[in-house]
């Protein structure tokens, strides 16, 4: 009972029109099609549903005009290597992610090689995936002088039948040529990086990628994955000239799709590509966003709150301060010392953790793995897993900066803080020498201490004196 159709540039002009008026009028259910869906001609009856295969096909453009749809459609899209700014929108939570990193059964990963261009290695490689009856993409991106390739590949190769497929050819003799080698009638196509999508023939195993350096590192994984698509091993042999006359981004794209190899390490590899190009504006249609002004952590921290805020359904307060947090200062040192943890990358982990902790039960497991990794904490990490503990519980009761002395102790209250205000001014009144208020948020402490545990018991039992008493 479901009519199902198709939108593309091989469908007569009659049909497509006969199509379109169809779906405008409700009487096509399910409609595949390329770009072509875009356009502005297109008009649907109740559309409900837009899957988006192959997503980093699509442009800013086109992926503007599907968000105009989204406020009344549901929106699935797919994709073995996600564009940095979609990957940056799921990692953020803008966007709803999951994987499937299961590969299908007896499936091998590909072998890849990146090498300059060689005769004898291009011959050979074609050679071997001949003689155990499969056959060879060869990739050159560049119509003007595909001709002049697949001449060089003939003569390299006298006895083998050498087609070619490009997208400005008409569209009959493009699909003839794609049928006559899914049938096998001819051995080696060179073509462009239209074979990008959508190809999937069992029998060629072995692609030759020309000119690999100026292909994005997403495109080159797609590449990749037009072989290997059976249970015979594949190979890719990306061809770039020497690395010296090649970018330094280009470099980073070849070593990675280079050491990466394994089946399902799109999504590792679109994160390469985060790396290498950034993330992107999320609103607007640049590709590459300015966020150096506020760095990257301060950014995604911003970014954070603002979707929490919206999925609990509450407005984000943009002119409201950021906040920076609790400022703990005991009068002692707290630091993770070199000695202590030699590398400085895992040092700079390390101290990112015990500050991003959310509980006591989070530090404490922390401060287990520090000591099961290097051993019984010294002096100056067990004051700094102190301090962290002391800020964690000052900051419940909104105190926003403690200060301390051997001799004194600060505490800086938020405006309207989380204690029995009662309680504090009969404090002030029954030990005036003891207790005095700067202002209305800042009460000085006046106690001797000798240590780090003193100095953190006196604030937290002072705290735990002015806790406001829960409601029956």
């Amino acid at each position: 009972p479901i009519r199902i159709e198709y939108l593309s540039r091989f469908l007569s002009a009659k049909n497509q029109k006969q199509v379109i008026a169809d779906l405008e009028n409700g009487k096509v259910d399910i409609v595949i099609g390329t770009h072509k869906l875009l356009g502005s001609s297109i008009k649907f009856k109740n559309l409900g549903l837009i899957i988006v295969d192959e997503e980093q096909r699509f442009g800013v453009r086109q992926k503007e005009l599907l968000k105009k749809m989204r406020t009344e459609v549901d929106v699935l899209t797919l994709t073995a290597t996600p564009i940095p700014r979609t990957l940056n929108m799921s990692l953020s939570g803008l966007r709803d992610l999951s994987i499937i990193a299961t590969p299908p059964t007896h499936r091998h990963a590909i072998k890849t090689f990146v090498n300059v261009w060689n005769d004898n290695m291009i011959q050979e490689a074609c050679k071997r995936e001949l003689k155990r009856g499969g056959q060879v993409f060869i990739l050159h991106n560049e119509v003007k002088t595909i001709d002049k390739v697949a001449k060089d590949i003939q003569r390299l190769l006298p006895d083998i039948t050498v087609r070619i497929a490009h997208g400005q050819m008409p569209e009959r003799d493009l699909e003839q040529v794609m049928l006559d080698f899914y049938h096998q009638r001819f051995s080696i196509l060179i073509c462009t990086t239209i074979i990008e999508n959508g190809i999937d023939i069992p029998t060629a195993n072995t692609i030759v990628i020309n000119r690999a350096d100026k292909l994005g590192l997403a495109q080159l994984h797609q590449l990749r994955g037009r072989v290997g698509r059976s249970h015979h091993r594949a190979y890719a042999y990306l061809i770039t000239p020497p690395r010296t006359a090649i970018t330094a981004d280009a470099v980073k794209r070849l070593e990675a799709i280079e050491s990466l190899e394994d089946l399902g390490v799109g999504f590792t590899l679109a994160t390469h590509d985060l790396e290498i190009r950034g993330a992107g504006e999320l609103l607007g249609a640049e590709q590459s966003g300015q966020i150096q002004e506020v760095g990257f952590t301060l950014y995604n921290e911003l970014l954070a709150r603002a979707v929490a805020a919206l999925k609990s359904g509450e407005i984000p307060e943009l002119d409201q301060s950021y906040e920076q947090g609790i400022e703990v200062d005991l009068g002692v040192p707290a630091l993770l010392p070199e000695d202590y943890v030699a590398d400085v990358h895992t040092r700079l982990v390390f101290y990112k953790r015990i500050a991003s902790a959310k509980s006591i039960d989070d530090l404490d497991d922390l401060e287990v793995e520090l000591i099961d990794r290097f051993g019984l904490l010294p002096e100056f990490a067990h004051n700094l897993f102190q301090s962290t503990q002391l800020k964690l519980i000052a900051s419940s009761y909104g105190v926003k900066r403690v200060e301390m002395s051997h001799e004194a102790a600060r505490l800086n209250f938020v405006k309207n803080p989380n204690i029995d205000i009662t309680k504090l001014l009969t404090l002030i009144k029954n030990y005036p020498d003891q207790y005095k208020l700067d202002g209305s948020e800042k009460l000085t402490i006046y106690t001797e201490t000798n240590n780090i545990e003193e100095r953190i018991d006196t604030i937290v039992n002072l705290l735990n004196d002015l806790q406001l008493k829960q409601a029956a």
